[in-house]
């Protein structure tokens, strides 16, 4: 006898359903898994560094890259790698600001800068309003505009930063154009990562084109969103083709509940302490935005994941390739130059020298 379909059943058939896709999508996700070689780890052996092992890790990507031929590839952030962005054009952009909207009595030296970029951990909007908030506001404004004069003071800081960038005042990091030289002369693929960069990416792309057209013809890829949109992983991972998995999408609303529940607390103990706290909510999707980026940039560069190395300038940046297993050296700028990174493979000062260079990226010994 057939029965008639009641709304529990058709409950358990639509569960059924969808842990019948997650499950295809936990099966995808590690498809090029049985291609790789044996397990393998390796480490950088550079003469006056210890660095971590790098974790064998697969890529989510067309399955044909684990047969590439290249050996290693060279993914590089643009801000803080290509251009000491906040050293050579933050500060200098906001001085323009300053001056544009007639505040000749705002003049942020670099001691200044570095200060107030440390206490507000890079929030530039919080960074007008705590210099402010010590030298005093224009006398003219009223209590309740803050805001928008702050928010005019950041305008006012693009558009300058912008057409500085574009000029030629902002030169290139020494060495940058000499280390991406020889990495196109060996055949290693380069592919610039411009997807997450926090000053957006016409900004990234503008560094870039420092490069000259005849570099940038024999780059690999610039990896912006929408490169990430029309990758495998973006299609697969980010919704386009097919929807997150089960195990994602409650790992997210557990990550959304914890910091909530910190964010609470942090307040109630500020509220005893009389502090004022802020807990940053939004760094996991800048994480999962980050891991999109490196991942696309590995499909595009034909290369497996364990086979990149990420040139980074950002402690998130680190995180990210941490998370996917990823080689990380970081390249030092005015804005880390005090910071730890203890997951990173290596700490670099620079370009060439004693310091990064594609021979000693290559300089790799199975362990």
């Amino acid at each position: 006898m057939e029965c008639a379909s009641s709304p529990i059943s058709r409950v358990f058939r639509l569960s059924s359903n969808f842990i019948t896709r997650s499950s295809y999508l936990q099966t995808t996700s590690s498809v090029s898994r049985p291609l790789l070689p044996r397990r393998r780890a390796f480490g950088f052996r550079f003469h006056t560094q210890h660095f971590n092992r790098f974790h064998l890790s697969s890529s989510l990507s067309d399955p044909s890259q684990n047969n590439s031929s290249h050996e290693l590839a060279i993914l590089l952030e643009v801000e803080g790698v290509l251009m000491d962005v906040h050293r050579m054009g933050n500060r200098k952009a906001f001085n323009i600001a300053f001056k544009k909207l007639g505040l000749d009595c705002a003049n942020w030296s670099e001691p200044v800068y570095l200060d107030l970029l440390r206490q507000s951990v890079g929030d530039e909007e919080r960074m007008v309003i705590l210099y402010f908030n010590k030298t005093g506001w224009p006398t003219s404004l009223p209590t309740n505009e803050k805001q928008s004069f702050t928010k005019n003071v950041l305008k006012e800081k693009k558009n300058a930063l912008d057409d500085l960038v574009i000029s030629k005042d902002l030169p290139l990091r020494p060495g940058a154009e000499d280390f991406i030289d020889d990495a196109l002369r060996e055949d290693v693929p380069v592919i610039m990562i411009t997807a997450y960069s926090k000053s957006g990416e016409n900004i990234a792309r503008s560094i870039i084109e420092k490069l000259g057209h005849e570099r940038m013809s024999k780059l690999k890829m610039i990896v912006g969103k929408k490169e990430v949109e029309n990758s495998f992983y973006g299609q697969l991972v980010l919704g386009k083709g097919v929807s997150d998995s089960l195990d994602e999408q409650l790992a997210r609303q557990v990550t959304k509940a914890a910091a909530a529940e910190k964010q609470r607390i942090a307040e109630e103990v500020a509220a005893l302490l009389k502090l004022s706290v802020d807990i940053d909510t939004s760094s996991t999707e800048s994480l999962q935005e980050i891991v999109a980026g490196l991942r696309a940039g590995a499909e595009y560069g034909e290369v497996p994941v364990s086979n990149c190395v990420l040139i980074a300038g950002s402690q998130l940046g680190v995180y990210g390739a941490e998370r996917i297993g990823m080689p990380c050296v970081v390249l030092r700028s005015s804005l880390t130059a005090r910071a730890e990174f203890p997951s990173a493979s290596a700490v670099m000062d620079g370009f060439g020298g004693a310091d990064l260079s594609i021979s000693r990226l290559r300089n790799r010994r199975e362990l």
